[in-house]
């Protein structure tokens, strides 16, 4: 069975990362099992210097597990795949447990997924709206949507893909139940 997922992409500060934690709440009072991705660029650690975990991966340890009886984490150093970036999701995705939704932060146009662009108002964007109030998403992106709080004029914004209130996180969820089939409450 092939995962459900959906990406989100949009300009930093845009709110991605907000929308995603709402839609994780909302999902889960729904009764879903929901997974998220989050891209990270380039040598960031979530480890930290002295603890056992990190001095295992400093001897050389390719793998490290740190588990207790609740929670665990796999740290796992990769060798970089030259060309292979667009199958980093794809990785990515395969490495997780059986969930019902996977919402994904970044990986702009990787592994077919549908995305969801997210632009703020507030956010210093270089893809604001023009003042005809036409939107135009990034451009090959597999962009389905655009969730924004802008407005031209007081009127909503027109886009060549549906236009969705980043502050309606239930109408969110709806739109991502509908297009991916997710059992809805």
């Amino acid at each position: 069975m092939r995962l459900k997922a959906i990406g989100f992409v949009g300009s930093s500060g845009s709110g991605k990362t907000t929308l995603i934690e709402h839609l994780i709440e909302r999902f889960c009072r729904a009764g879903l099992r929901v997974a998220a991705i989050k891209h990270a660029h380039h040598g960031f650690d979530i480890d930290q210097p002295g603890k056992d975990s990190y001095r295992f991966r400093a001897a050389g340890a390719t793998q490290v597990l740190v588990g207790s009886g609740r929670r665990w984490a796999l740290l796992s150093e990769e060798d970089a795949i030259e060309g292979a970036g667009g199958d980093e999701l794809v990785r990515q995705l395969a490495r997780l447990g059986p969930c019902d939704l996977v919402l994904v932060e970044g990986y702009r146009g990787q592994a077919g997924l549908p995305f969801i662009e997210v632009r703020r108002s507030a956010a210093r964007s270089p893809h604001r709206v023009p003042p005809s109030g036409v939107a135009t998403p990034m451009i090959g992106a597999g962009v389905i949507a655009l969730a924004t709080d802008m407005k031209v004029g007081g009127r909503p914004i027109q886009s060549p893909v549906p236009v969705l209130d980043l502050n309606d996180v239930d109408a969110v969820a709806r739109f991502i139940a509908i297009q991916l089939k997710v059992p809805w409450c």
